[in-house]
């Protein structure tokens, strides 16, 4: 069975989190915490996002975001595959970086 869609509309304000698939770690070390802020402020660039607020742990992250526009699946699929896409080339690793929402 389909996950239900996410509910996106202007103006909402949202809490993130991302998990390591299988709790794996999201980052090992700095150059991956600053590879992954740059992604974010990328994203929050990009997307026109307002960031409230965010914290990055080793291996999941929550953010607490508002978005003027209804684009977050768009934002989280750019930040997410961007960021996880870095990860695989420095680390040699493949497939899926993060747990499904």
């Amino acid at each position: 069975m389909a996950r239900p869609l996410r509910i996106e509309f202007a103006g909402a304000v949202y809490h993130v989190t991302s998990r390591g698939n299988a709790r794996q770690d999201i980052v090992r070390d700095d150059v991956d915490r600053e590879k992954w802020v740059d992604w974010l402020r990328r994203t929050v660039e990009t997307y026109n996002w307002h960031l409230h607020a965010w914290v990055l742990m080793t291996n999941h992250s929550h953010l607490f975001v508002e978005t003027p526009e209804p684009n977050l699946s768009a934002a989280m699929q750019y930040f997410g595959g961007s960021y996880t896409s870095y990860f695989n080339r420095r680390h040699r690793c493949c497939g899926h970086l993060f747990q499904g929402r």
